[in-house]
């Protein structure tokens, strides 16, 4: 589904001008250790399959529904690995529109299903497996550029970028 009627609803309002979305991507690996990644529809641009939080749905059921729809294969999200957001995680999307996401980043392995040869059809053009060195030379969805090294390392500590705010000099509560 490329936009969910909750989308289209706020945007008739809101029109084109950003939106902050809470949204989901999902970590899955093959046994070989290569990253799952899909080939959006709209650019080429490969990413993590993902999106946007439904109202009442957790992310967890989030990362599992976007994985499905996207590549068809059911998975179960193990851990949260990273959250994600600001200026890298800027989507503007040929109709106009422009969206900042906040990305939960979930380790997933695959309950059922077979390596995905295609995409959906409808967001996704491909979906494969790609090694580091392989996911480097792909055209990539800029926020995946950035934190694509990072993915292939595998490790029990979350991550996220480090706060830089910092109350302004002379300012008190």
């Amino acid at each position: 589904m490329a936009m969910s009627p909750y989308i289209r609803q706020l945007r008739a309002v809101w029109g084109s001008s950003r939106l902050l979305m809470p949204s989901v991507a999902g970590i899955v690996y093959d046994a070989e250790g290569r990253l799952l990644l899909v080939q959006q529809r709209d650019d080429g641009a490969w990413s993590t399959p993902g999106g946007s939080i439904e109202p009442d749905e957790t992310p967890a059921d989030a990362v599992v529904r976007e994985v499905f729809e996207e590549t068809g294969l059911f998975v179960a999200p193990t851990r949260l690995i990273a959250v994600y957001g600001g200026r890298d995680f800027v989507v503007h999307y040929p109709n106009g529109d422009e969206t900042q996401y906040v990305s939960a980043m979930f380790e997933c392995v695959i309950e059922s299903g077979s390596p995905p040869l295609g995409g959906d059809g409808d967001e996704v053009l491909a979906a494969r497996f790609w090694g580091l060195d392989e996911a480097r030379g792909l055209k990539l969805s800029p926020w995946l550029a950035r934190v694509l090294a990072r993915l292939y390392v595998r490790s029990d500590t979350p991550w996220f970028d480090p706060p830089r705010w910092r109350p302004q000099a002379g300012t008190s509560r």
